[in-house]
């Protein structure tokens, strides 16, 4: 019976058997990377999802959120009142699915504007450089500087305490944030080699910003937008919660909340309920943002 022996330094002979372990890991690290995908989007499924909540729901709410319809305090899963009813005896399940579309719509308004108005102080100062990057930049700092909240207080109750007023006190403190991101991105594209060629083969810098620039920043300016959503409908709730949103007996989260908070110890879901619903609306936001962030990066 003969051994064969290895030299020393050199691999063992092959077997012809595959490495099962390898291939084992593999394959659990594909089905990790899809199952991870799909995750992804399923979250920004919910995203569409609360977004088509809002859209509809005047439709799929059961009664008027302003009349009386019902039972004073009814609690939830009561006959015909899901969430059961409020003092005044109005649906609670109608009120805060218009408080929702609300919300929702509000905390969109204010991302969209920052986004437009920041994106293109950011796109300017990005592509300009010089002097005007840097007063442009200067203006940002400034407004970066001051406390955003108090600052929207402030405004939204110098013009009048309504939900309009101070969705205008939060946008013109919410833009310095997309201004400083997208300048940033943009100045990382200006030096990239086909940005750089474009500019050496005569490109106009019109056509340069437009097709070789602006393409590039759309997708971190997504991100930064999606992501964004939690916090202004957390920020919206708060300002309403002091009574710097919609009046009374208009349906709104945080103000409902406010308004029935001496109900908490004794009909505990009338306060509650739109504060879980703002919860709910913040954290489908961050995650649904966190999701469309590593979609974006894993087909970079």
């Amino acid at each position: 019976m003969t051994t064969e022996v290895t030299p020393a330094g050199s691999a063992p002979p092959e077997t012809g058997r595959p490495d099962i372990a390898r291939r084992f890991n593999l394959r659990g690290s594909n089905f990790g990377a899809r199952a991870g995908k799909g995750a992804n989007l399923g979250l920004v499924g919910l995203l569409v999802l609360v977004t088509l909540v809002a859209i509809f729901a005047r439709l799929l709410s059961p009664y008027d959120p302003i009349q009386p319809i019902g039972d004073l305090n009814l609690p939830p899963g009561s006959a015909g009142h899901l969430l059961g009813t409020d003092a005044i005896g109005r649906d609670l399940l109608s009120r805060t699915l218009w408080g929702i579309q609300t919300s929702w719509f509000a905390a969109l308004a204010v991302v969209l504007s920052g986004l437009i108005i920041g994106g293109l102080i950011g796109v300017v100062a990005g592509v300009s450089g010089g002097i005007v990057d840097s007063l442009l930049m200067r203006f940002t700092d400034l407004f970066l500087a001051l406390p955003g909240t108090l600052v929207a207080i402030a405004i939204a109750a110098a013009l009048g305490a309504n939900l309009t007023n101070t969705l205008i006190g939060i946008a013109i403190v919410w833009w310095p944030y997309y201004a400083r991101i997208i300048r940033g991105e943009v100045r990382s594209l200006a030096a990239r080699p086909h940005v750089e060629a474009a500019r050496l083969a005569g490109v106009g810098r019109f056509r340069l910003v437009f097709r070789h620039i602006l393409p590039g920043v759309v997708p971190t300016s997504i991100v930064a937008a999606s992501l964004d959503i939690g916090n202004v409908v957390l920020l919206l709730a708060g300002l309403s919660f002091i009574g710097l949103g919609q009046a009374e007996p208009a349906p709104e989260l945080g103000a409902d909340t406010a308004r029935s908070l001496d109900q908490l110890l004794s009909q505990w879901w009338v306060p509650v309920i739109p504060g879980i619903a703002v919860l709910l609306l913040s954290l489908i936001a961050n995650l649904g943002g966190d999701a469309i962030r590593t979609l974006l990066a894993g087909r970079r």
